[in-house]
């Protein structure tokens, strides 16, 4: 088995009296996309700033293409990309110009970036946009350029934090094409998202974190088949809140669970349950496979997380 690209080793963190990082270790193999999901506040950012040297770990070890972080930070980060959760492309640059001075920030040549510009842009879908500033681009092209700029010294390691957010369908596809495309080439992935379908598409395994600290891993199939039951019923709509008070349709389900005015029945095989439900033609029922969005719940709970 190949040695690992990146890997943390009991990392904590703590401001003040709040430990924000507790006892962390993963690792990353060459071509693997790690992802990390979490509640707000369950210190995902805090590890990514920990992994760039933005941030000193309070304990543990971070060592990544055979160096040690911070120690050897800078040359660590120098085969590094980021794209990280808000905007910092310079407004005042065009596409091309935004590229070419990042490069400049790695020590390369302006030659070899000049060379590069054209294949990141046609990756980035925005060879039209070469002369347009930030400013003009849409919240997808946006981050495409990003990513395109953290690609600029052809780095072994990408981390994302949030790559997504905030982008249409239609543009989140687009990134999740990109991105498809990097792990293809071989590149490695750290990425961080609150999208669960973005988290099953992408990556290879997962970390669920929860209070700084490691709850679950595996691969997205192993961890559903591993805590969850394979179907679920959600019964909306009129009446449908009392059904979670219902002896018998509870009977029917090894679990039960209550989000807004859905109520989720988790069982071995729904056909039961359905015949039964079938009988309240005010309800309305969507039947599913278990998914990473029921276990993201499951372990971390439905209440709503402030940031911070």
């Amino acid at each position: 088995m190949a040695a690992p690209l990146f890997e943390a080793q009991h990392l904590s963190k703590r401001y003040g009296d709040t430990t924000v990082v507790d006892g962390l270790s993963f690792a990353i193999a060459p071509g693997e996309c790690l992802g990390v999901i979490g509640p707000n506040g369950a210190g995902k950012t805090t590890t990514i700033r920990m992994c760039l040297g933005l941030s000193v770990p309070d304990g543990g070890s971070i060592h990544a293409l055979g160096l040690q972080m911070p120690r050897d930070a800078l040359a660590i980060k120098a085969r590094l990309g980021v794209v990280s959760q808000f905007d910092t492309l310079d407004p005042d640059f065009t596409c091309a110009e935004n590229l070419l001075v990042y490069g400049r920030y790695f020590g390369m040549k302006d030659a070899a970036i000049r060379e590069r510009i054209p294949r990141l842009l046609e990756f980035a879908a925005l060879s039209h946009k070469a002369d347009a500033k930030p400013g003009e681009l849409s919240g997808g092209m946006r981050r495409r350029l990003s990513l395109a700029r953290a690609l600029v010294n052809d780095p072994s390691l990408l981390l994302l934090d949030e790559p997504t957010t905030g982008l249409d369908p239609q543009a989140r596809h687009l990134m999740w094409e990109r991105l498809q495309l990097l792990l293809q080439q071989g590149k490695s992935i750290l990425l961080t998202t609150h999208f669960m379908d973005e988290a099953e598409r992408l990556c290879s395994r997962l970390l669920v974190l929860d209070h700084g600290r490691k709850i679950a891993e595996g691969t997205p199939r192993e961890l559903i088949a591993q805590h969850l039951e394979p179907d679920v019923v959600e019964a909306y709509g009129n009446g449908a809140l009392a059904l979670a008070d219902d002896a018998a349709l509870k009977a029917l389900a090894a679990r039960t669970e209550v989000s807004g005015e859905t109520v989720f029945f988790y069982t071995q095989d729904a056909r039961a349950l359905l015949d039964a439900l079938a009988a309240r033609p005010r309800l309305r029922t969507l039947h599913r496979p278990a998914n990473l969005e029921d276990l993201f719940l499951k372990l971390t709970g439905r209440q709503i997380r402030e940031d911070g």
